[in-house]
């Protein structure tokens, strides 16, 4: 009798375990979200975080089952305080999962310690090449891009377009020099040449002596990488000089997106190559673009898109490991098998665990940039360096 209730108690013991166990893997998720929400990039960081919510929102405020809690940090687009701002997250609040972030010198600091420590990263614009590069992981993926893939299918577009020389104008950062690389990669392969790169210091706005200097060289066209404020100022001062009328000025995306409202009359006009645009007329697109306007009572960009394709991921990731992120092969395992149903158009995730994805070639027309054509099909990112 007595190794009868014994075993009845364990039994019974056991199953309050299992019970309490399941429980606990059904607790909330804690999202870190380690965004710009202040400087020349804030408006970003509020895009991409109101992209993720959107989903979230979509999948009734869980994902795999799992409420979500969020916990925001303000990386100022800094670099020197972004190890601190990630292991807090890590380590202090022990976030499941980190969502983040814009600036690529604040990414990297961010792959180092998450590959250090496990915790699964999805970065939702980031373009530095090393993320899915060098630095790629298991636990690291991307909902964007490369800073290269844009970049190579703007060399691409110019070449054809018959531009034989260029100059190129970024920031001196990692974004704006691995950018200018892969535009010169798509240039050169197609006939051209690059004459000169001209860099100015981030977040430095100051473009007059080398604007200046391009008027003098006479190049067939200019490329240029700049985002948020920077990008405004830049596409101003270009039309500005009368550089226009000549010298056509070219770029990934970042440089009209979320910013024509500001740009106006100078950007009329303007070439631009990304995955995502204006127009595409999809019912994906045109559901997403709708839900988004009636819960933030704005228009979506290509940061709404990829912090609402974060939450994708993240979701298929859940869905096949029953909300136990913890379980990292299968979550990384149904990822990379998954066709990810996005506005910008389906795309997978290669093995370095960057987009497979179209390159749109969109034109500024109005307050939209338009999309023309597709400038390049399916573009996977080389992931030179990656050894997963």
């Amino acid at each position: 009798m007595s190794t009868r209730i014994a075993r009845t108690t364990l039994t019974a013991l056991a199953l309050a375990c299992i019970a309490t166990l399941g429980h606990a893997q059904q607790g909330k998720l804690k999202v870190g979200l380690m965004l710009p929400f202040s400087g020349t990039y804030a408006a970003l960081g509020v895009a991409i975080e109101n992209g993720f919510k959107l989903n979230v929102e979509e999948h009734g405020g869980k994902l795999g089952g799992r409420e979500i809690e969020y916990i925001k940090v303000d990386d100022e687009s800094d670099p020197a305080k972004a190890t601190d701002n990630v292991n807090k997250l890590i380590k202090r609040d022990n976030v499941d999962v980190i969502v983040g972030t814009v600036h690529s010198g604040v990414a990297m600091a961010m792959a180092k310690a998450a590959k250090e420590s496990g915790t699964v990263l999805i970065v939702p614009n980031a373009g530095a090449d090393a993320v899915t590069g060098p630095m790629c992981a298991q636990n690291i993926f991307r909902s964007s891009f490369s800073n290269w893939q844009p970049a190579y299918a703007m060399g691409e577009v110019a070449a054809k377009q018959g531009k034989k020389t260029a100059m190129t104008l970024t920031w001196k950062y990692a974004a704006g020099d691995e950018s200018v690389a892969g535009f010169k990669e798509g240039f050169e392969k197609g006939g051209g040449k690059v004459l000169k790169q001209l860099t100015v210091p981030f977040p430095n706005v100051e473009f007059q002596a080398l604007l200046t200097e391009i008027a003098a060289a006479k190049p067939d066209a200019v490329y240029s990488f700049f985002a948020g404020g920077g990008a405004v100022k830049f596409v101003k001062d270009y039309a500005a000089a009368g550089l226009n009328k000549n010298i056509p000025l070219y770029g990934p995306g970042f440089l009209t997106d979320g910013t024509l409202d500001a740009q106006g009359d100078a950007a009329q006009g303007m070439l631009t190559t990304l995955h995502y645009a204006d127009g595409l007329n999809t019912p994906r697109d045109n559901k997403f673009r709708t839900e988004y306007a009636k819960m933030f009572k704005l228009q979506p960009d290509v940061y709404a898109v990829q912090g609402y394709d974060a939450a994708q991921m993240l979701a298929i990731g859940l869905a096949a490991t029953k909300g136990d992120i913890t379980k990292k092969a299968d979550f990384a395992a149904a990822i990379e098998k998954a066709k990810i149903d996005s506005p910008r158009g389906a795309f997978t995730i290669g093995k370095s665990h960057n987009p497979v994805q179209d390159i749109y070639l969109r034109k500024v027309d109005g307050k939209e940039n338009k999309m023309v054509n597709i400038a390049v099909k399916g573009l996977a990112d080389p992931a030179r360096g990656c050894k997963m």
